[in-house]
């Protein structure tokens, strides 16, 4: 009698078709999520060259701790976690000449006049003078979409502390602009 024996699939079948769907799920978060976090990255930095490496690192820390992000609504804020840690760690490594970045005005390519430009120079600037506390909250709002609780998730902090301070951020910003248009109003008139 012969017997006919089944063949299994090797085991590099099953790991390549892991690897597959890892890859897949990968290339999904770089593409949804790459100018999100080059965004942020930015903010953080204000250096498009070291942005682009943070989102780099971050992208690369991501894929090897891909399986631990089991559900795929929270990967936004996961990454923009990694990334933060990924800023803090630059520090950690090198100690960098400071130069201060914020009075070099970036150029809005898409506003549609110099008003606009002097607007944008203008909020950016209020933004940057503003205590981190009230400024990181309000850029993960204003740049990275976040809400309330997913701020607070992502700089661990209770959710009536995020509302306070984006509360606080906005009514600097108000009383910065009130201060201005006073100011204005005095050397116009």
């Amino acid at each position: 009698m012969i017997s006919v024996l089944k063949r299994k699939k090797p085991k590099s079948d099953a790991v390549s078709k892991d690897m597959m769907i890892k890859q897949k799920r990968y290339e999904a978060l770089v593409y949804a999520l790459h100018g999100d976090l080059f965004r942020y990255a930015y903010w953080l930095c204000h250096d498009r060259q070291v942005a682009e490496d943070l989102v780099q690192e971050t992208f690369l820390r991501a894929w090897k701790a891909l399986d631990s992000l089991k559900d795929e609504k929270a990967a936004k804020a996961w990454l923009i976690t990694i990334l933060r840690r990924e800023n803090a760690r630059r520090f950690e490594r090198k100690q960098f000449d400071l130069v201060d970045l914020d009075s070099t005005p970036v150029a809005d390519k898409q506003s549609p006049g110099l008003e606009q430009d002097m607007e944008n120079e203008w909020l950016r600037r209020h933004i940057a003078e503003l205590a981190v506390e009230y400024r990181e909250p309000l850029l993960l709002q204003v740049i990275g979409g976040f809400s309330g609780e997913e701020i607070a998730e992502i700089l661990d902090l209770n959710k009536n502390t995020v509302m306070t301070r984006l509360f606080r951020a906005r009514n600097q910003l108000k009383e910065a602009l009130e201060l201005d248009k006073t100011t204005r109003g005095r050397c116009n008139g």
